[in-house]
Formats: structure tokens, C-alpha cells, sequence
């Protein structure tokens, strides 16, 4: 992996990952990910990209989605908050404009999961 991201491994085997700066971010949403991955970020202010990796014919479940939500809301301004709001997406849906600055991106079909920040145990 590389040395801007961090990796996590929630209950079941799921892996999350998150980049640690702007370039990292690029790299997890437009490099590392897969178009049937999930990707996660806090809404409204910065932080991580964050992305749960999907293996071919596995869906998570809502405890799973909430996991990795929970790692993007802990990466991010929000960590010492309550409940967080956190985007979530296919990162089939994730785009990144010609021109936009680095860890910029815009998402479609998003859902938001309310979480707390947090890591795996």
C-alpha cells in the first residue's frame, strides 16, 4: 500500500483504506479504487477520502457501510464530534473535473450514513 494511505480491516475481512493529503486522496478515489468499491467523506468539511474495497460478487451490509463510514468521519475535522454526516457512493460516481485542485472531486447518488467517528477495533 502506498505510504499516504492508511489501511484498516473492519469485522469480516472488509477492507478500508484513506489517504493521508490532498495527492492522496486523488490516488485512493481515482487510482486505487475499483468503480464497484464504496467511497466515503464527511460532508461539509475536510477530510479523508475514504474507500471500502468490494470483492467481485460481495455487497456489504449496513454495519459494514457504517464501519467505513465511521473511519472517514474519524479522518476528518469532525473526529472529536458526536454524530457525523458522511457521504457514501460507488466510486463508479465519483469524478474528478479537469483543472480542480488535488483531493477535489464531485459525486453522484450519494446516501449519507449519520455515524461516529471511529476505527476498528
Amino acid at each position: 500500500m502506498a505510504s499516504g494511505v492508511h489501511e484498516y480491516t473492519l469485522p469480516g475481512g472488509w477492507v478500508v483504506i484513506a489517504g493521508k493529503s490532498d495527492a492522496d486522496n486523488d490516488s485512493v478515489s481515482l487510482d486505487l479504487a475499483h468503480s464497484n468499491d464504496y467511497w466515503f467523506h464527511v460532508r461539509g468539511m475536510p477530510g479523508s477520502h475514504v474507500v471500502l474495497r468490494v470483492p467481485t460478487g460481495a455487497e456489504p451490509g449496513k454495519r459494514t457501510l457504517e464501519g467505513a463510514a465511521a473511519i472517514a468521519a474519524y479522518h476528518s475535522k469532525a473526529r472529536n464530534g458526536g454524530i457525523t454526516p458522511v457521504s457514501c457512493t460507488r466510486v463508479k460516481y465519483v469524478t474528478k473535473r479537469k483543472g480542480a485542485k488535488a483531493g477535489t472531486v464531485t459525486i453522484r447518488k450519494e446516501t449519507v450514513l449519520n455515524v461516529r467517528p471511529g476505527l476498528p477495533a
